[in-house]
Order: C-alpha cells, then structure tokens, then sequence
C-alpha cells in the first residue's frame, strides 16, 4: 500500500525537479487539475492509471521510487541488467552497412518491455 504522505513528498519533488506547478505538471499528464489538488492535499489517494501516466510522460521516474520510495529519481545511468558491452554501431543510410558510432550520434538511453500481465522490464543504456 502506498503511504500517502511520502506519495505527496516524492510528487513535489517532482513538480520541483521539472519546474512545474500543479497545474502545468496537470496538462502535462493529461489529468484534471482538481486531480492533482487533491492529491496533494491529502483527500485522494493516487490511481494506477494515475501513477503509469506519470511514468510514460517522464520516463526518467522510476516506478518504484514513485511508489514507495525505493529505488532512485532522476533514475541512475546503469542498467538493472548486465548489457552487452559490444561495441556500438549502427546503419548508415545510404549504405545500409553498419559502422561505428561517433560520439556524436545518438544512442538507446532506456527500452521499457510491457508485459500482457501488465509487468514489466526496464533497460538502461550506457
């Protein structure tokens, strides 16, 4: 069961870590403002629908952290997992071959695997 008290504390140090007021932080998840002044009040209590809408608007919230506490937010650069320690590489678009990345080029910073019993697995890149 989550504690409400820490809900609310780990919910404004999320409306303070993006800069955000209740309102903005409201539309941004596509909540009803009223929703989240209740929650930060105290009168309700938040809803798995609430809490996933919350994740998937700011992948770097850790689920369990949100939660209960545990766990770490902005969530840390390693990996729950072993990854492969291969070098990186990637298609170019005109050929079609692969070639190594510069440092310049982006990379895969997290894969989030959902599960159909509504579980699921999340990777971290390097």
């Amino acid at each position: 069961m989550v504690n409400t008290a820490d809900f609310i504390a780990r919910m404004e140090r999320l409306l303070a870590h993006y800069g955000l007021t209740a309102s903005a932080f409201a539309d941004k998840i596509q909540v009803q403002r009223s929703s989240i002044s209740h929650l930060l009040s105290g009168r309700n209590k938040p809803s798995l629908d609430f809490v996933l809408k919350v994740v998937k608007t700011f992948p770097e919230v850790n689920l369990y952290w949100l939660l209960n506490g545990k766990g770490s937010f902005p969530t840390s650069a390693h990996s729950e997992t072993e990854m492969d320690s291969s070098p990186k590489v990637h298609l170019t678009p005109e050929s079609g071959l692969a070639s190594p990345m510069s440092k310049t080029e982006k990379t895969i910073e997290k894969i989030i695997i959902f599960y159909s019993d509504g579980s699921f697995k999340s990777y971290h890149g390097d």
